[in-house]
């Protein structure tokens, strides 16, 4: 069973808007005393939301559906529908938000605190009081809640730190960060010890930074094999690169030399990392053997423009001027870091002549209605009640779809659908329901519609 996870599919629905009510006031000697039925309430939203206290995607990996509360319906007397409860979910600092289906990056949520609304609630339905017009005095329909958004995204952290440790397996990269600050990742002599990655807060004067170490980068690692490729992604946000390099291995067909071209190939062909500053650390000191190594090719390294640096994590010798040297690149990092530009409202005024809404013509009898305001009013309308359709027509006729319709050729009898062509509505188009008919009969149905 993991106990990290950095990359998830999480399946949100936002909350249901609640519907309105239809209700009559009734008193004593007071039997229609007009119109009282509430509105329904809001959905809830689902919101992400960087929380300092959390480090994986773990949880969302067993329960990865999430679903805010629904509206309630409004009732008589005027009461309105209580407002469904927002759920936030709190993801780690430097999470990406995509679109599951398409890839497309919705949002990248870094610092603690940081909100985004990743799927709204739907609108309550409005009662009857609000629907009372001239016209229809005491309303016998109300309109239904909307439904809320509902997406599945997939979560992708990328650890955000200043340094970014990388080497082989047992280069002792988890040994320095302990060393350097006051993290304590688990430590032990084999391969993959470190199956997650850590980070810990460095300070260098008055610099502070925080380093991340990078485990299992391998041969390959870019393409998949084993572990690094699951991590590489962590490197991305670092804007120091730290080479840490065994010099006391003992394995066959490695050297430091070796080591580091192989890992600036993985790093090479995972990309965007080209223009990260980069020193190198060759560890392991201690050992006489390994001290001897790193003063044969300290001079290689530095041929490839290398700070380079000898140290024992062990005994720490060394760390100080590591450190430093760190906090060096860090502070030059940043000062270099282009100033975002303030937030800008751009205000687009609606181009002239735009209704809101598009009639399509798909053949000699059938047409298509696209647009906010119509798809939203279909969601809203209960077709069980003659009256609510009714009104229903009396909106688009008065937004203009019949006479786009008459534009585009449409007539009696036509099928026309509103909203998409999967999931849209279909009706046989029957232009006589116009705005200037008079409703009359009973509440809850209108004689314009005639059985239809």
């Amino acid at each position: 069973m993991p106990d990290f996870v950095d990359q998830v599919v999480l399946h949100i629905k936002a909350g249901d808007g609640g519907n309105g009510c239809a209700s009559v006031h009734r008193e004593k000697f007071k039997p229609l005393g007009g119109p009282d039925g509430g509105n329904g309430g809001r959905g809830g939203n689902v919101i992400l939301e960087v929380a300092a206290n959390t480090a994986t995607l773990l949880e969302y990996h067993h329960r990865p559906h999430r679903k805010a509360e629904n509206g309630k319906q409004g009732g008589g007397s005027n009461r309105d529908g209580a407002n469904g409860g927002d759920i936030v979910i709190p993801v780690p600092d430097g999470t990406v938000v995509k679109d599951a289906v398409t890839g497309e990056v919705m949002i990248d949520l870094i610092g603690v605190g940081t909100r985004y609304v990743i799927a709204e609630g739907g609108h309550g339905g409005l009662g009857n009081a609000a629907l009372a017009s001239a016209k229809r005095k005491a309303p016998g329909f109300a309109l239904l809640g909307e439904p809320g958004d509902e997406l599945d995204v997939m979560l992708e952290m990328k650890s955000v730190a200043d340094v970014a440790l990388v080497g082989f397996p047992s280069a002792g990269k988890s040994s320095l960060i302990a060393a350097l600050s006051a993290a304590r990742p688990k430590i032990a002599d084999y391969p993959f010890t470190t199956l997650v990655p850590n980070l810990g807060v460095v300070t260098a004067g008055d610099t502070i930074f925080t380093v991340a170490d990078v485990p299992g980068l391998i041969p390959g690692a870019s393409q998949g094999k084993g572990l690094g490729h699951e991590f590489l992604r962590h490197v991305e946000r670092c804007n120091t690169l730290v080479h840490v390099i065994d010099c006391a291995t003992m394995e066959p067909g490695r050297d430091p030399i070796s080591d580091y071209e192989v890992i600036e190939a993985e790093l090479a062909a995972y990309g965007k990392l080209e223009d990260r500053p980069r020193l190198a650390v060759l560890n392991k000191s201690d050992v006489p053997d390994a001290r001897e190594l790193a003063e044969i090719v300290t001079p290689m390294l530095v041929e490839r423009g290398l700070r380079v640096f000898s140290i024992s994590a062990a005994t720490h010798e060394g760390l100080k001027e590591l450190t430093y040297a760190m906090g060096e690149m860090v502070a030059a990092a940043r000062a270099a870091a282009p100033v975002p530009e303030p937030t800008r409202l751009v205000i687009r005024p609606k181009q002239h002549g735009d209704t809101g809404f598009a009639v399509r013509r798909i053949d000699d009898d059938t047409f298509q209605v696209t647009g906010v305001k119509p798809e939203r009013w279909i969601r809203q309308t209960d077709f069980t009640n003659d009256e609510a359709v009714g009104y229903l027509a009396d909106r688009l006729e008065r937004l203009g779809v019949e006479e786009e319709l008459t534009k585009a050729g449409a007539k009696a009898g036509a099928e026309v659908i509103i909203g998409s062509m999967e999931n849209g509505y279909i009706f046989d188009w029957q232009p006589t329901l116009n705005a200037e008919a008079v409703r009359q009969g009973p509440r809850g149905s209108d004689n314009r519609l005639g059985g239809q």
